[in-house]
């Protein structure tokens, strides 16, 4: 039970987000109108990055021991960290800025802090692991993961670190972005002929707002915890149930031609 759950909701969840940019991809003329080529391509990028991240994650299990479960998880998460949160924040900036273009200067400056902090996630993950232990096994196929602090004491100094890390990127990036989403779907004017805009904002905020609350939670059982084997299991999930409903708002078309009386 314990291999079907660490390789085959990885795979659903991967698999979710490579759906969603796919319909992101095959996005007709009226679409590209609306939201604008680079958040077409921003969030392309992003759900691409965000599936080969969750889809990743058997590898990082099956690849052997240490230090081979740490290498695989330095290269998912700097991927999550550097170009998933940047990717999409921006691609939000565009959709909801009036001209549908954002300063080269701010595209910038996103990606930097957010490969800063993969930069700083990837030292502090190097310094914190030490070694993996076996999660799973059976007859045909042994999984291990990294592991904290298996050689030496429990360094709290390097958790807030790294919880911090993440506090800005993915999650600071995506409640900013959610808070950019809702503010747009709150001013956004009654009158406009795309009438099913802002129930599409409603679906983006409520995905980017669960898949950060799904970090946040993890990121606090990890403290209270000393970062237990499963609790990947609580942000996969989330990314699987954000994913859904960002699904729905992709969907949706953005006018509706209302009834005449």
């Amino acid at each position: 039970m314990l291999i079907i759950l660490n390789l085959a909701l990885p795979v659903v969840a991967g698999l979710v987000y490579f759906a969603m940019a796919y319909e992101i991809k095959k996005s007709n003329r009226g679409r590209t109108l609306i939201m604008g080529e680079l958040t077409i391509k921003g969030t392309f990028y992003a759900y691409v990055a965000l599936g080969l991240w969750l889809l990743s994650r058997p590898l990082q299990n099956i690849i052997g021991p240490h230090p081979s479960p740490l290498a695989v998880n330095c290269v998912r998460q700097f991927l999550m960290i550097a170009l998933f949160a940047p990717s999409l924040l921006v691609a939000i900036f565009n959709w909801t800025s009036e001209d549908k273009k954002v300063p080269k200067i701010v595209q910038a400056a996103v990606f930097i802090v957010a490969a800063f902090m993969g930069l700083i996630f990837v030292l502090i993950n190097i310094a914190a692991v030490d070694g993996s232990k076996i999660i799973a096994q059976n007859s045909f196929i042994t999984l291990y993961d990294a592991q904290w602090f298996m050689e030496g004491p429990r360094r709290l100094e390097l958790v807030l670190i790294h919880l911090f890390v993440q506090g800005i990127s993915p999650v600071g990036f995506c409640l900013f972005a959610a808070g950019i989403v809702r503010h747009k779907r709150h001013n956004y004017p009654p009158d406009s002929i795309y009438n099913m805009m802002t129930k599409k904002w409603y679906f983006l905020e409520v995905s980017l707002i669960i898949f950060a609350c799904s970090m946040v939670v993890a990121g606090f059982a990890a403290l209270v915890t000393g970062y237990g084997t499963y609790l990947w299991v609580i942000y996969f999930a989330g990314a699987i149930v954000a994913g859904f409903f960002d699904m729905k708002g992709i969907k949706l078309p953005p006018r509706i031609e209302k009834a005449r009386a």
